[in-house]
């Protein structure tokens, strides 16, 4: 059996989140149960609780961002619950426009864009994902933008690619997912904006 590159990691990062997110949604829930036994109070189980949510957001997010996309969809309550979960806990805030469900490999390059997005946010801001019949749009929007050329050239031109590090891997995996969908992809930049759409 032959797996390209793009593929497998793919299949890694899904064994990966898959086998994470059960340990960490039961340390979740031992600590309810702490808390509701009164037995562990205070801003330790507090920080204790936060950190394990952010972490679960993560492995959520990270699931559909960087596991195998599949042919089924994803509903758009799921979608909704994974970007607010992550929301809550980082410095960028994401923001779903659309009604519908969406093809998971649609949604897993919207996730991919975002991280992009996010490495061009030193200082936070709004992630919007927007899809219309042109086809999708993601926004990053904070008070400064910080783009390197190479890295960010090589999303849609076949140049020399900048060193990819653990990271900034989003910037390798975006161009495959979207070569693998037949998407062409663009982005814009101005100075408080910056968009990737497909």
């Amino acid at each position: 059996m032959s797996v390209d590159n793009a593929n497998l990691a793919a299949l890694v990062g899904s064994r990966i989140c898959h086998d994470l997110i059960s340990p960490v949604g039961a340390i979740n829930n031992g600590l309810e149960l702490l808390g509701m036994s009164n037995s562990l109070e205070g801003p330790e189980l507090e920080l204790i609780s936060d950190s394990v949510n952010n972490a679960n957001a993560r492995i959520r997010f990270f699931r559909v961002a960087f596991g195998a996309a599949g042919e089924q969809e994803l509903g758009r309550m799921e979608i909704m619950s994974v970007l607010s979960d992550v929301s809550k806990g980082g410095r960028i805030k994401y923001n779903w426009s659309s009604q519908d469900s969406a093809a998971r490999r649609d949604v897993r390059m919207a996730f991919l864009a975002g991280l992009c997005l996010e490495s061009a946010l030193p200082y936070g801001g709004t992630v919007q994902i927007l899809r219309s019949t042109d086809g999708w749009t993601v926004t990053g929007e904070g008070r400064k933008i910080n783009v390197d050329e190479t890295l960010w050239s090589g999303l849609v031109a076949d140049t020399t690619p900048a060193e990819i590090t653990p990271a900034l891997v989003q910037f390798a995996l975006l161009p495959a997912a979207a070569n693998e969908a037949g998407y062409t992809l663009a982005f814009n930049q101005t100075a408080e904006k910056i968009s990737i759409s497909f």
